[in-house]
């Protein structure tokens, strides 16, 4: 077997995300293929690159010493596709390629930029990794990207990335059964909450280090479910599960969102982009969208009023 530019580029996915597991879902393939394509990897080289651990990977010092080596190969590689394209891409027309992590803004966003910027190409790509995006953005694979930052949790932002701030800290609530006792009241105090299975994505930068800190911090250990967000509403429903969630989720029939005493969890959204790239209008665009999805939800606004907060201003 000889290795491909595929194959290091698995190796740094596993290394960065720490597990096969969520290396797998970043790449898009199934956790099964890649555990198969790091064993075949492994076999050629005649090393194990990776120790597994209950937790997940971690290199081994012969995988630190191959890392080392296909880290450059895959940028050089990344950015050669990168530059070529946006060749074509000038040769060819305008094109904005925006990144994001998931947001209830982003449809607004799109159809803002597309009414502001006609006749470019605007082609958009979701993550649940706001480092993924950002490692993207670094070696022009995107002109901008639009992430949310745990509190607590910092990503890693390559060097030379500018970065504009939307919200500095925008609240994450809770989202639960309608027929939970806790959402009887307008705002949740993190102890109603004890007895509940918290679910949380842990594919999702900083999500499960943010909530455990929090927990912690307010005496609690409740039980803790791993899985997507898209699961998580199913099992919510039925009162199986909570689940941090954004402050523009909107509440359905079945599913209360409320905001926690305080406000313990939160993250910091930004938009970052590479110093060559004029990125006022994605940024302008973006805050527009971002207020009117905001103002649209009945909670968060609410919120917004009783923190008067600079977004209403704004309108």
């Amino acid at each position: 077997m000889e290795l491909e530019v595929r194959h290091l580029r698995a190796l740094c996915a596993i290394a960065d995300a720490g597990s096969v597991h969520k290396a797998a879902r970043q790449l898009g393939v199934t956790q099964p293929s890649l555990t198969t394509q790091l064993r075949r990897i492994e076999h050629a080289l005649g090393a194990e690159l990776f120790a597994r651990e209950r937790t997940g990977c971690r290199p081994t010092p012969v995988g630190h010493e191959v890392l080392s080596r296909a880290r450059p190969l895959v940028a050089q590689m990344a950015a050669l596709v990168s530059e070529t394209r946006a060749a074509v891409a000038r040769a060819d027309g305008a094109r904005l390629r925006v990144g994001s992590t998931a947001s209830r803004a982003l449809a607004g966003w799109l159809r803002g930029l597309r009414g502001r910027l006609p006749g470019t190409d605007i082609s958009l790509h979701m993550d649940v990794s706001a480092n993924s995006l950002l490692r993207a953005l670094a070696v022009g694979q995107l002109d901008v990207a639009f992430v949310h930052e745990v509190e607590g949790c910092p990503l890693r932002i390559p060097e030379g990335l500018e970065r504009r701030v939307l919200m500095e800290r925008e609240p994450q609530f809770v989202s639960m059964a309608r027929d939970h006792p806790a959402a009887a009241a307008p705002v949740v105090e993190l102890t109603d909450l004890a007895d509940d299975r918290w679910m949380v994505d842990p594919t999702v930068d900083g999500e499960w280090d943010g909530l455990r800190r929090v927990l912690g911090a307010a005496g609690i250990d409740p039980p803790i479910l791993h899985g997507d967000y898209h699961t998580a509403a199913s099992l919510i429903a039925v009162g199986e599960a909570v689940a941090p969630c954004q402050p523009t989720s909107a509440a359905r029939e079945d599913m209360a969102i409320r905001p926690l005493r305080d406000d313990p969890l939160a993250v910091r959204l930004f938009l970052c982009h590479r110093p060559d790239t004029d990125a006022d209008a994605a940024y302008e665009e973006l805050a527009t969208a971002y207020r009117e999805v905001a103002l649209r939800t009945t909670t968060y606004r609410q919120w917004l009023l009783h923190h008067n907060s600079p977004l209403l201003e704004a309108a």
